[in-house]
């Protein structure tokens, strides 16, 4: 009698538990929206799904790197010729850059680490889905959770 009444009440649980980490996982990363020019959008970036890209950032920032990337998709590829300029490729390993190519404070001078592809190229693919509504100029601001 009592596995019978334990049953429903497992699945019930199971469910809710899936439903809140759903809700997680939808919820929008961003904490503003731009109201208009000189607004900063604020993007919770998942420190828990990329830990090498979010300590890379941190710490870049930490250094005196800017936490604000201002989109400028036009100028991503000469920004990462200039960034990564100088800077040997290692095996096994993705030269990140901070700020990104896609921001206009990248290129000569950013900050490079060397992390495992899988973490920089999910990031940048997070990155790039989070941003792709937003028009160049759009000043963003890197927030960590």
């Amino acid at each position: 009698m009592k596995k019978k009444k334990l049953f429903p009440s497992l699945i019930i649980i199971i469910l809710l538990a899936l439903a809140a980490y759903l809700f997680e996982e939808s919820s929008p990363p961003f904490t503003t929206t731009p109201a208009g020019s000189g607004e900063v959008v604020q993007l919770v970036f998942p420190s828990d799904r990329y830990p090498e890209t979010a300590g890379h950032i941190q710490e870049a920032i930490r250094n005196g790197e800017s936490a604000i990337c201002t989109i400028s998709r036009e100028d991503a590829e000469e920004n990462r010729k200039e960034s990564l300029k100088g800077v040997p490729t290692k095996k096994g390993y993705d030269r990140d850059e901070w700020p990104m190519a896609m921001c206009a404070e990248g290129g000569a001078g950013a900050d490079i680490e060397y992390i495992t592809p899988g973490d920089n190229r999910g990031a940048g693919s997070w990155v790039g889905n989070q941003l792709e509504g937003y028009a160049d100029g759009t000043r963003v601001e890197f927030m960590f959770k």
